[in-house]
């Protein structure tokens, strides 16, 4: 029950009953990723391209889509990673989620949650001043 309610009135974890009833109806299921995301083709979009869209396990972040599958979602090439045997290159990295709003967040110097001082002006820059 609580899967079911969860599909009907969220979008953000995983499908929405919409999404699973297009699915179901016009989707050709492709492949999955190594986190669990599903991905499937069916239809043509306003180009005469085959639509294609992902059903992610879990929060739905574009992020968590591998490189591999990212270039095939945008029609960069046409074959899956599954069908070619992708291989990720040595300097792709692995997903790391987004750290707004976290402790991991980016922090510069004399921010209100990094404590200490600011970096001084070098002088390139004035300031607006109301009135100046």
């Amino acid at each position: 029950m609580k899967k079911f309610l969860l599909q009907l009135f969220t979008w953000w974890h995983g499908q929405t009953l919409g999404t699973r009833f297009h699915t179901w109806r016009n989707g050709t299921f492709v492949g999955k990723d190594d986190e669990g995301n599903m991905y499937y083709e069916g239809g043509t979009d306003s180009e005469g391209r085959a639509r294609r869209w992902v059903i992610y396990n879990g929060v739905s972040e574009a992020t968590r889509i591998p490189p591999g599958w990212y270039g095939w979602m945008h029609h960069r090439v046409d074959t899956p990673p599954p069908a070619e045997d992708y291989k990720p290159r040595e300097w792709q990295k692995p997903h790391e989620p987004n750290h707004t709003g976290t402790w991991k967040a980016y922090r510069p110097k004399g921010s209100v949650l990094r404590p200490g001082d600011r970096p001084h002006v070098t002088g390139d820059y004035d300031a607006w001043t109301p009135g100046g």
